[in-house]
C-alpha cells in the first residue's frame, strides 16, 4: 500500500519519552519519499536504568501505538536499553517482534553494528554522553558483539537541566569528537539518540581514515535500507557519513 508522503517507505519510530533529538534529526535525515511515524516509549519508573528496561521490555506494546498503519519497518530510537539489557535479551526481543510483525525491526544499537560491519571495522572508538555507568555498559556491549573499544571519549553533560543527556549541545559534542585520537580506530559512533550528532559528523565525518557515525545517523540509514529493500553496503553507509542528500537538508534547518 502505498502512502501519499512516504512513497518509498514508511518507518515506524519509538522514541523516549523526554527525548527532543529523535524526531527533528530524522526529520533532516529522512530522504525523499521516506516519511515516519512517531510514537512516545514511557515509563514511571525512577531511575534512569529502569526507565530504559521498560523500554525495550515494553516494545511490542509501544509498537501497538501504530494499531494498523501500513509501516515498512520499526525504529527502537534508544541505545541505552540495549546496552542494560545486553546482547542475547536485545537479539531475542527483535527476532520475536519480526516474526510477530512481518517487518524489520531495528534497534539503533544493532543500526550502528550494521554500519560497522559495512566497513569491516574491528577497532571501534566511542563519543559518550554518559553517566559513568551507562558508559561502562556501552563499552561492555560493543565488546559483546565482538568490537575492540580503543578510545572512548566523554561529552559534557548538561548538569541541572530537564535532562542531562537530551539538554547536550552539539558545541558539546563536536568537541568530544574532536577529542578522540586518531590512528587507532577503524570506525566511531557517537552513542545516545539524544545526543545532538548531525552538525558534528558533517564538520567531521572521518576521524583520521574512521568513518563517524552516531546512534541516529546510522538508524536512519539503516531505516532506509530496510524499507527500500536496499542491501546495507560500505558504499551507501559512506555517501551517509558524507553527508550526501541530509547535510543540504541540515544545513537549511539550521540556516546555514
Amino acid at each position: 500500500m502505498t502512502v501519499e508522503y512516504a512513497p518509498r517507505g514508511l518507518v515506524g519510530v519509538l522514541t523516549p519519552q523526554a527525548n527532543t533529538t529523535v524526531e527533528p534529526e530524522f526529520a533532516m535525515l529522512w530522504p525523499p519519499g521516506v516519511a515516519m511515524l512517531n510514537a512516545r516509549m514511557t515509563s514511571t519508573k525512577p531511575t534512569i536504568i529502569a526507565r530504559l528496561l521498560d523500554y525495550l521490555r515494553d516494545l511490542p506494546g509501544a509498537a501497538a501505538q501504530f494499531a494498523n498503519a501500513p509501516i515498512d519497518a520499526i525504529a527502537f530510537a534508544c541505545t541505552g536499553a540495549s546496552y542494560y539489557a545486553g546482547v542475547a535479551e536485545e537479539d531475542a526481543l527483535v527476532a520475536r517482534m519480526q516474526d510477530a510483525l512481518g517487518i524489520p525491526v531495528i534497534t539503533a544499537a544493532l543500526a550502528v553494528w550494521d554500519a560497522f560491519q559495512a566497513v569491516g571495522a574491528e577497532r571501534i572508538g566511542l563519543v559518550s554522553p554518559y553517566p559513568d555507568d551507562l558508559t561502562e555498559a556501552a563499552v561492555g556491549y560493543w565488546t559483546a558483539r565482538g568490537f575492540d573499544v580503543t578510545e572512548v571519549s566523554r561529552g559534557a553533560m548538561a548538569d541541572g537541566s530537564f535532562h542531562p543527556i537530551y539538554a547536550m549541545t552539539a558545541q558539546g559534542a563536536a568537541a568530544a569528537l574532536a577529542a578522540l585520537p586518531a590512528g587507532n580506530v577503524q570506525a566511531v559512533a557517537m552513542l545516545g539518540t539524544g545526543m545532538p550528532t548531525l552538525g558534528p559528523i558533517l564538520g567531521q565525518p572521518f576521524v583520521g581514515e574512521a568513518p563517524v557515525t552516531s546512534c541516529m545517523h546510522a538508524l536512519a540509514w539503516r531505516s532506509v535500507c530496510a524499507v527500500t529493500k536496499t542491501a546495507p553496503s560500505a558504499e551507501n553507509f559512506l555517501a551517509w557519513v558524507r553527508g550526501e542528500g541530509w547535510g543540504a537538508r541540515y544545513r537549511e534547518r539550521m540556516g546555514g
